[in-house]
């Protein structure tokens, strides 16, 4: 299969774009009478003609008559904006329940044409095979979906336990692959910061490629530890949630990345650095991270996230700006991307409102992709292995009884410590509460303590590890389980009912992953996601579907946060402070380091 993205390169197409700006070869299209949104200039050009000749742009200005044959299609833009296709400077694919195919045909409507991609999370669960089935077919698709190869599986060695790890020899060899264009985001920023010879060796690898670094430093603390993250080689940071971690970024020559998930509300708090401390706003970039199937199809993609931008009183072509050129120059691909300018990949959003951003047309790569919110390309994809659908492997049929915390001797009440969920963002808090005795330590859901569990799905060891958490607000005799869990991807599983964590998590196991929420003996949604657990090949307004079915279902059952169940999903990622559940135990991510259930009690709740 040939694995290079559909289009030529520009030293294949420079002599017809040369022909066809200089009016001695037709344009293949030509966009007539559109104001031009020039980024390069942040400029609005009114009146202006762009033609488009194998897939890139020939000529940009006031008359493309010249350009004009007989087949030439031509386009009329008159009383539009022509805005350059919007990039998604960092996001995951599987956190939208859906694969590489169906992401691009639920985002493509949006104005999305390229996006910069981490599966790291299939990467947890199938290693470098995972990844490699992720790129393959995202070089398939009709926009520019670039990967980054994941860095940290697992995330925190020590603390977790991975389907399959990764290794700096799996990160050399994967920046020789066509759609790579760096390493994803260095989650690891402990072992960074403490000089770890694989860490370093995979940045190492990576820069030797001549590609970029992608960073995660999820830490208020802007003191030695910051600088000396920063002086290890990520070029950008997607995990600050406060104006001065903008700052700290940019003044140490890292791109600042503000993202606006699903759950993650990060620009408002940020965006400051531009509108009010003035900072140069072209090293930063605007993302996604992680968002959901539900979000795609109801709310928009990088659309919403420039929309939001312009809220918070970013200026519309800065805010457009941080979603075009600043992320292709940042990835090196300025020349090839991210602008309307000859030469670059003829991406072209048409709209009506610089504010509103309605998608009237999307053009990727010199063709008409969607027209007024209606895909008109195919979305090619892979034949996913069966195996590749079979990776829940529980090892055994679970019983309430292995959800049962025992409690330290002749005690009638515990201090437990309790994983705190903060709406809108990602970080928790590290609680404490009281809890009841009655035989085993109970949940407490008047007082908004449930119980959560991590069971291992990888390898079948039948281990679960038990904890409490707060926040979700659930009534009695419900649960919720998932196989999208990071970054470990285990299963997690949250409730007041014991034996309804049970049914959830068999169910789990039965269906071969996804999302099932269930109340009073009863299933009240499932989310099937069979490939890795993480993702469906079904269209992505299907998976909306079932996911609107399970925010019903979380309501029903008490929970009234925004986008709950990217909470619930982030609650074994043991990278982003201050608390988080694995395998091996409770973490508190604090210290890194592995901490007791019980405040001042024997080690127990595994």
């Amino acid at each position: 299969m040939d694995k290079r993205p559909p289009i030529k390169t520009w030293a294949e197409a420079a002599p017809r774009l040369v022909a066809v700006a200089a009016g001695r070869a037709p344009a293949d299209m030509v966009i007539t009478g559109g104001t031009w949104v020039n980024v390069h200039s942040r400029e609005i050009l009114p009146a202006q003609d762009i033609a488009i000749a194998e897939g890139r742009f020939a000529y940009c200005g006031p008359d493309a008559s010249h350009c004009i044959g007989d087949e030439t299609e031509v386009l009329d833009a008159d009383g539009l904006y022509l805005v350059p296709g919007l990039c998604d400077g960092h996001m995951h694919i599987e956190s939208g329940m859906l694969t590489p195919a169906q992401f691009a045909r639920a985002v493509i409507p949006h104005g999305t044409t390229t996006m910069f991609t981490d599966p790291h999370e299939i990467a947890n669960v199938l290693g470098l095979r995972g990844v490699r089935l992720m790129h393959d077919e995202a070089l398939l698709q009709p926009i520019n979906i670039f990967t980054q190869m994941p860095s940290c599986a697992p995330s925190a060695p020590g603390l977790e336990t991975t389907g399959h790890e990764i290794t700096p020899e799996d990160v050399a060899e994967a920046m020789s692959w066509p759609g790579i264009v760096g390493l994803g985001e260095m989650m690891n920023f402990p072992g960074v910061v403490a000089g770890d010879g694989k860490m370093l060796a995979e940045i190492a690898a990576t820069q030797a490629a001549g590609k970029t670094v992608g960073g995660h430093y999820a830490s208020p603390d802007l003191g030695p530890a910051f600088h000396a993250y920063a002086a290890g080689g990520p070029a950008d940071d997607h995990e600050g949630t406060r104006e001065e971690d903008a700052i700290a970024r940019v003044r140490q020559g890292m791109r600042a990345m503000l993202r606006l998930g699903s759950a993650w509300y990060d620009v408002e708090s940020q965006i400051t650095a531009i509108t009010e401390k003035g900072l140069d706003p072209r090293n930063f970039i605007l993302c996604t991270d992680d968002s959901h199937s539900g979000t795609l199809v109801e709310d928009g993609h990088m659309n919403r996230v420039v929309r939001h931008a312009i809220d918070c009183g970013c200026d519309p072509l800065v805010a457009l700006q941080m979603a075009t050129l600043n992320t292709a120059t940042h990835f090196g691909l300025e020349r090839e991307l991210g602008s309307i300018a000859p030469g670059r990949r003829a991406d072209v959003i048409l709209t009506s409102d610089l504010r509103a951003l309605p998608v009237h047309g999307v053009i990727a790569r010199g063709r008409t992709v969607a027209v007024d919110g209606r895909i008109t390309v195919e979305t090619p994809h892979l034949d996913w292995p069966e195996d590749v659908r079979s990776t829940v492997h529980l090892g055994r049929t679970l019983a309430a009884a292995d959800f049962e915390v025992p409690a330290p001797a002749d005690a009638a009440r515990v201090t437990a410590r309790v994983i705190g969920v903060v709406e809108n963002q990602a970080p928790t808090r590290a609680l404490t509460a009281d809890l009841p005795v009655r035989g085993t330590v109970d949940c407490d859901p008047e007082n908004d303590i449930a119980q959560i569990a991590l069971v291992e799905r990888h390898r079948g060891t039948g281990g679960v590890v038990n904890a409490f958490v707060s926040g979700f607000g659930y009534g009695p005799g419900m649960a919720m389980a998932s196989t999208v869990a990071h970054d470990s991807h285990h299963m997690i599983v949250v409730g007041t009912d014991r034996e309804m964590m049970a049914a959830a998590a068999n169910r789990l196991g039965e269906v071969g992953g996804g999302i099932t929420v269930w109340k009073d003996g009863a299933e009240l949604a499932l989310v099937p996601l069979p490939i890795a657990g993480l993702m469906s090949d079904a269209p992505a307004e299907d998976v909306a579907a079932a996911a609107s079915r399970m925010g019903e279902a979380m309501a029903a059952c008490g929970c009234t946060l925004n986008n709950a169940y990217m909470q619930h999903s982030l609650l074994a990622l043991v990278v982003i402070p201050e608390l988080r559940i694995s395998d091996k135990g409770l973490v508190d991510v604090t210290r890194f380091q592995l901490t007791d259930l019980f405040e001042a009690g024997p080690e127990s709740g595994s």
